[in-house]
This record gives C-alpha cells, structure tokens and sequence, in this order.
C-alpha cells in the first residue's frame, strides 16, 4: 500500500517548531477585552442660558411695575437715562434696583405671607427675582461660569431638578430663620450655592473616575468657603438661603449626579460573543449607599422644615 498524504485544510494552523533546548513554546490565548467604550457626548447646554434670560427679563419687568418716577422722580437714580425703569433712591436700596413693596407683589419671599396667607409659591417665585443690577449681576456670572458645565456634563433635567430644589431648600431655610414682617427674601443664591455643593458631592460619589482627586477635591472646597465667607461678609445678605441651598445641593448631587465608575462598559457597546462573567458592576456599593442616605435625608430635611414652618416654629440659636 502506498503513502497517503493529506494537505491541511484551511482553518487548522502549523504546528510550533520544537527548539531542543528552549523548549516548546505554545501560542497563549489571546484575552478578550471589552472594546472602549464611546467617549461621551456633552449634552447641548440650553437651559442654563434660558435661566439667564428669564432672571434679567423679569428684573426688567420688576423695574417696569416699580417705576419710581411714579412716586418720586426727584430722587430716582439715573431717571433722566432710564425714564420708567430707574432705580429707588441708594437709602431704600443699595442695590440699584426696585422697592421692598415691588418686590413683594410680585414674589418676594416674606414668612407672614408665606404660612398665614398659605403663599407657599413665593418659595419658589423668590428665586427668579432679584434686588438689583449689583445683585442680578453677581448671581448671573456665577450661573454662566458653574451651571453651564454642569448641564453639559448631566444634561438638562438633572440640573433643572437640582436648581429649582436646591432654590426651595434655600427659600425654607430661611422662611424659618426670620421672624414675620422682618425681611423680604429674594434672589437665585440659594440655588446657585445648590449647584455648588452638587459639585462637591458629585466628586465624592464618582470618586474613582478623577485622575487629580485630591487637588480636585481642594480646589472646589476653596471656592465654596470663599463664597460662604463673602455671603457673611456683606450684610443684608440672606445667608440662611445660602446655607439651606448649598445643603440641599449637595444631598441632590448624590442622587441626581452619579455616574458608572471608572472601567464600567454597558452591555450595548459589547459584541456578541465576549465573555461578560467579569464584567465590572455599574456603580460601587458606596456609591448606592450615599444615593439612598441622600435621598433619605433630604425627604426628611424638607418634611420636617415644612411642618417646622406651618407650625408656626422658628429656628433659634443660628449663627448667620
């Protein structure tokens, strides 16, 4: 019988050369990977600049209703300039803006309206008006240079949320801390100092995804005591609006800012065939535990202040 020869078929592979004196060497198997996924996509920041425009549209209408050369245009600042939108005299503003009267009829935050009028809108409608140009302007920079960021980065519906709540943290705050016929609150601050502590506290829960954590963690609690420090410093500012919306803020960030940790592919960028036993988990378990301890805290924190404030109660022995 003669020799038979097969010819190797086209999916088999050569076999590796025996070297007598370093061995065999065996091809290993080739680890599969997970393929990158897709860089995110920022999302298209609209929100923030229509913040913007609502908060100046309405202090020009503020200016319209108050229209001091009604009542005095002697004492008008810069009447001959601007007519019908001047501003109230420096001795009942210092803000280059309307008069205490304006700003209540159309919003401003006052405890006396608020819990025996049964006004709790003006908790909201406060955080849209302001006490004039120095205030608005102030406010509006700090909106542009933090919430524009944010939005890109979370999109418009978490910042949304976390503005309008951080603004009613702040409002209950300091509806609590003043006594009745005092002050009339208003002004974005307790929602802007909102977006700050989100910031602090979106770092902590997405600690593992920042490369520089602790010069990122430094800087940021720089800026929000420097913020806190000028708002005591200067008076007539409500910092108790400061202080409930920079706490608010932050317990919102752990609920509405948390992200899939660092090395985490979702099961839609994974071709089949790809091994997902050790895929790695969506998020951590601190991060679960911040998420519900916030939310807990925060339910519980308005709950408690809205019974505190239709009961009548005050808050005593606060330092600002």
């Amino acid at each position: 019988m003669g020799k038979s020869s097969a010819s190797p078929s086209p999916s088999s592979s050569p076999l590796p050369a025996l070297d007598i004196e370093k061995g065999t060497k065996m091809p290993r198997p080739a680890h599969h990977h997970f393929p990158p996924p897709p860089p995110p996509k920022q999302w298209f920041s609209w929100l923030v600049p229509l913040i913007f425009l609502v908060n100046v549209g309405l202090f020009v209408y503020t200016m319209y209703v108050n229209n001091c050369p009604s009542k005095e245009p002697k004492g008008c600042i810069l009447y001959p300039l601007l007519g019908r939108f001047s501003f109230q005299p420096l001795k009942e503003n210092r803000f280059l803006g309307p008069s205490l009267i304006t700003l209540e009829k159309l919003g401003g935050l006052e405890r006396k309206l608020v819990v025996e009028d049964a006004q709790g809108w003006r908790m909201i409608s406060c955080i849209w008006l302001h006490a004039g140009v120095l205030h608005l302007a102030t406010n509006m920079l700090s909106l542009i240079v933090v919430g524009i960021g944010l939005e890109q980065e979370f999109g418009f519906l978490k910042i949304g949320a976390l503005y309008v709540l951080s603004g009613f943290g702040g409002s209950l705050l300091s509806t609590l801390t003043i006594s009745d016929g005092l002050k009339i609150s208003v002004g974005a601050s307790g929602a802007l100092f909102g977006l700050l502590g989100a910031m602090l506290s979106e770092l902590i829960t997405n600690w593992t995804i920042y490369a520089n954590k602790c010069t990122a963690l430094f800087t940021l609690v720089i800026v929000v005591v420097i913020n806190l420090a000028i708002g005591l410093l200067i008076p007539h500012v409500d910092n108790s609006a400061h202080i409930g919306g920079f706490i608010s803020g932050f317990l919102l960030g752990f609920v509405l800012l948390i992200r899939p940790q660092f090395g985490y592919v979702s099961r839609r960028y994974i071709p089949d065939g790809y091994d997902v036993k050790h895929k790695k988990s969506k998020h951590k378990s601190y991060q679960y535990c911040l998420w519900v301890t916030a939310l807990i805290l925060l339910v519980a924190g308005y709950a408690s202040g809205m019974a505190k404030l239709f009961n009548g109660q005050h808050l005593k022995n606060i330092p600002f």
